[in-house]
């Protein structure tokens, strides 16, 4: 096994595991120092894409991404996402999921389970491909954004469902909006670490999109705790800039190369 995977296995219980999304090595380097995982999401389709739902992020796409990301890490779990299309079935599961660790280096890659993809899973695990599985909302698979496990029948599904990826093989489990108390059980439950979004504090550990918490992104559901406006930042800057440029007091002889007479 992975010597980061099972340090992170080995967090359950103990201390919690910080996760966050990457698409770039400036960002996966500043990340690098302070979390346990870092995840090239398919979220990338809507952030840096502006596309309305992940859908329409291509393999390629991803694994360009994730070249850029894997220069800015050294020490965090490094995980992919499979895109929407890339493992519905055996064979092109096994084949794709080949091509993203050869092609990035990646630790793991992670697929939403649908509540059907437990022999994708295993199989890929069988290959030595370590996999995170993600249940409860799945964007791939789901229209409606809501809270899931909200009556007892929808916990007990849940819980199924956990318990079948972890019988796969799945090394942890994103849990996207899940109730309070479907996080609670289904993490106490399984011997797998949780990693919630909009699941509460229950989880074994957290993941939020970068973009959405430093406010860059526009989209701040109330699960998201923005902990900066780099919106507002960037903006300032760049209005700064403009105005400098049109009153000649950019560039000045102190940005010019070293020889050049101003």
């Amino acid at each position: 096994m992975n010597k980061k995977i099972k340090k992170i296995i080995q967090k359950k219980n103990k201390s919690k595991i910080i996760s966050l999304t990457a698409y770039s090595k400036n960002i996966a380097k500043i990340l690098d120092k302070y979390v346990d995982i870092i995840l090239v999401g398919d979220s990338l389709a809507n952030v840096l894409y502006g596309h309305k739902n992940t859908h329409e992020i291509s393999l390629e796409n991803i694994i360009q991404h994730s070249l850029s990301v894997k220069k800015g890490i050294n020490k965090s779990l490094f995980v992919v996402d499979m895109p929407k299309g890339t493992y519905k079935n055996m064979k092109s599961a096994l084949k794709n999921a080949k091509i993203i660790m050869k092609k990035t280096r990646c630790d793991a890659v992670k697929l939403e389970s649908n509540r059907r993809n437990f022999k994708i899973i295993e199989k890929l695990v069988k290959k030595k491909i370590p996999v995170m599985g993600h249940i409860g909302y799945t964007p791939q698979f789901k229209k409606k954004f809501k809270i899931e496990g909200q009556t007892r029948l929808e916990i007990d599904m849940l819980m199924k469902e956990a318990k079948l990826l972890e019988k796969a093989g799945a090394f942890s489990i994103v849990c996207e909006c899940l109730s309070p108390k479907a996080a609670q059980i289904i993490t106490k439950k399984i011997s797998i670490p949780t990693i919630g979004i909009g699941s509460s504090l229950y989880c074994d550990g957290q993941i939020l999109v970068t973009d959405d918490m430093l406010g860059l992104s526009g989209f701040y559901p109330k699960f998201v705790k923005k902990y900066a406006n780099l919106n507002r930042t960037i903006e300032k800057a760049v209005k700064e800039y403009s105005r400098d440029v049109k009153l000649k007091k950019f560039p000045t002889k102190n940005n010019f190369l070293n020889g050049t007479k101003f």
